[in-house]
């Protein structure tokens, strides 16, 4: 089974500023005449950690990682204004050109997936190949089933700790419920939901419970982030159409994809993994037999980097 690469460092950091409000960090490592690889994470507002350039042969790619909108080390945090997906997929685009990359190969996971596959669909001549785990379509019925009924009926301990900020009587629409207090001026109110919200994400991600992931969810700064952000996207249906990825897959049917999910995964069911390979009968679909939702669980690890040494020898 494979793991992780070892540790390294990054070569190259730098923040871009992408309009009058937002800067992105960027950074590169590896081999700077490697393969263009750029890492995309979820959430959206999850943020990237030197951990995410492990997945990666270092000799034989040139791994980019950056901070999305509002969140990591990407500044100002967690701000809402001109945050939308389009934004992001406009971002992408800057980096490319400012790096000058022609195309890239784009590794996505959660909403990380999503916008690999908006962006592929926007840019298809832009992109090497699609390295996608924990597909997130990002329709409604895909945000309805973790934010107010599906997920509930597997975790309802957790589940309970994540209704306990709302009142009974608001608990009929708990995405807009949480937006409110997410936005709004009391402090305290939005960090408590900040952090109810990220830790029922942490708690559901794994198969076995993992106190280092929930741990990581519930830090003040990565939570209040990640939960504002969440919430601002989802209750505006992602920016996107309903449907929109899987309706417009024709554009991306020629690109090299392999999918990689979780069986269990309780976060994205599977179901929006399958319906995505059917949409392109091309792609390699790896099912995990004992995995949930998390990039860092032993059997999507050893997927994604048997994919990525793959893709690194079909690419060299």
């Amino acid at each position: 089974m494979r793991t992780l690469y070892p540790e390294i460092s990054s070569y190259h950091k730098l923040n871009l500023p992408v309009d009058d409000l937002h800067t992105l960090y960027i950074e590169e490592s590896g081999n700077p005449k490697g393969i263009p690889v750029i890492f995309i994470h979820g959430g959206p507002g999850g943020g990237t950690s030197s951990a995410h350039r492990r997945f990666f042969n270092p000799e034989k790619y040139r791994i980019i990682l950056f901070d999305q909108r509002g969140c990591g080390r990407s500044t100002p945090h967690s701000e809402l204004h001109k945050n939308t997906t389009n934004n992001l997929l406009e971002d992408m685009e800057k980096i490319r050109k400012h790096l000058s990359i022609e195309q890239w190969l784009l590794f996505g996971g959660s909403w990380g997936s999503t916008l690999s596959l908006l962006y592929a669909q926007a840019f298809p001549d832009k992109v090497l190949g699609l390295i996608l785990r924990g597909i997130f379509l990002c329709r409604k019925q895909d945000i309805q089933w973790f934010y107010q009924r599906g997920a509930s009926a597997i975790f309802p301990d957790y589940w309970k700790e994540y209704q306990h900020p709302i009142p009974t009587a608001e608990r009929h629409d708990m995405l807009s419920a949480y937006y409110k207090r997410l936005t709004s001026d009391n402090e305290i109110a939005r960090m408590s939901a900040a952090k109810a919200w990220s830790i029922w994400e942490g708690r559901c991600s794994t198969i076995d419970p993992n106190t280092d992931i929930v741990d990581h969810f519930g830090d003040p700064h990565f939570a209040l982030a990640m939960a504002r952000i969440e919430a601002h996207y989802f209750i505006n249906n992602a920016f996107i159409d309903e449907n929109q990825i899987l309706n417009n897959c024709e554009s991306i049917k020629e690109i090299n994809t392999t999918i990689i999910h979780g069986r269990y995964d309780m976060v994205c069911p599977i179901e929006q993994a399958q319906a995505l390979h059917d949409r392109l009968p091309n792609s390699k679909f790896h099912i995990v037999r004992d995995a949930g939702h998390s990039a860092f669980e032993k059997g999507i690890t050893d997927n994604l980097i048997k994919t990525t040494d793959d893709f690194a020898l079909s690419l060299a």
